[in-house]
């Protein structure tokens, strides 16, 4: 399961109640910061997640409406935070930005008690991986180089089946978590109990796939294909379809048409310009593609084969 809490849901400027792109994404042990809007920080403080173990911030592009917080955001952490380090994901032409708001500006060859640390990612890069989940990058279009969405997956998993392990009288402890394992066991009476005994049928993991500004979804198939969630922008309507050419950005009538033919099970909608209404939004894609949520600053979402399921802070407009 993957937990997703939107920080900042506007297009370009902040409204009066949406702040610039940011999302926090949590998993296990980990946790993420996809994009970094300007006032970001104080959104983190508002939504009372604070900033313990959000070291590794994940940035689709280097627009300054996604990256502006970061030089706050890591004076803070890198001063005052117990933290050792702090990863900075992003192409080269974003960390070239960030470089300069960061070390340029926000730090200026001041030691800090966390290592900043600016990865560069490239094509379809495996960014964090481990037995049970991976992180990976692809390229998407929108203006400009270094564009890229990502994709977060839970690694399929097969079922350990306590009734056929008890009828094969295999003990507790050690020997079943070697079974789960994918390794085969020698029982004291001399047996040997393989995986396949007492494990059952392979069950998917969870697939969402959260990309940025977005000019054309052309080529996004595959990656986006079945996916239990997808977070894509729709800044425009579909009377607004030019000037979203124009600007290399989607109408919500073209992220709901790309949900329902790769398959999505959720889609979920952010970047919404300044001269909509969450409302507009939703009821244009909901008349293509019925489970279609339009996020506002707050809303957190769990994400899992089971379903996506929408919290909301009434107290936040």
């Amino acid at each position: 399961m993957f937990d997703l809490l939107f920080l900042g849901t506007s297009a370009a400027t902040p409204s009066a109640y949406r702040g610039l792109s940011a999302h926090i994404i949590s998993h296990r042990q980990y946790r993420f910061l996809l994009d970094c809007g300007e006032g970001t920080q104080r959104q983190i403080l508002r939504s009372g997640m604070g900033f313990r173990r959000l070291d590794k911030v994940l940035l689709t592009h280097n627009h300054l409406d996604h990256i502006m917080g970061l030089g706050g955001l890591v004076s803070t952490l890198a001063r005052w935070e117990v933290m050792e380090n702090f990863d900075i994901y992003g192409s080269k032409a974003t960390l070239g930005r960030v470089k300069d708001l960061v070390f340029g500006v926000a730090l200026r060859g001041n030691k800090t008690a966390a290592n900043v640390n600016l990865h560069e990612i490239e094509k379809n890069m495996i960014i964090l991986e481990d037995s049970k989940f991976k992180l990976t990058c692809f390229p998407v279009k929108h203006r400009g180089p270094g564009c890229f969405g990502f994709a977060f997956e839970e690694k399929p998993r097969r079922p350990f089946l306590d009734k056929k392990a008890e009828a094969l009288n295999v003990p507790f402890g050690p020997e079943r978590a070697k079974l789960v394992a994918g390794q085969p066991v020698e029982l004291a009476d001399g047996r040997t109990i393989s995986p396949d005994d007492v494990l059952g049928d392979e069950i998917k993991g969870t697939k969402y796939i959260h990309i940025g500004d977005l000019a054309q979804t052309k080529g996004l198939e595959e990656i986006c294909a079945d996916a239990d969630a997808l977070v894509v922008e729709a800044t425009y309507t579909h009377e607004e379809k030019d000037l979203a050419k124009n600007y290399g950005h989607l109408t919500a009538t073209q992220g709901a048409r790309f949900a329902k033919e790769v398959g999505v099970k959720t889609l979920i909608l952010t970047h919404i310009s300044r001269r909509h209404s969450g409302k507009q939004i939703r009821d244009e894609a909901r008349g293509i593609f019925r489970d279609t949520y339009v996020a506002r600053d707050f809303d957190r979402f769990e994400i899992s084969r089971d379903g996506v399921q929408r919290f909301r802070d009434e107290g936040q407009r």
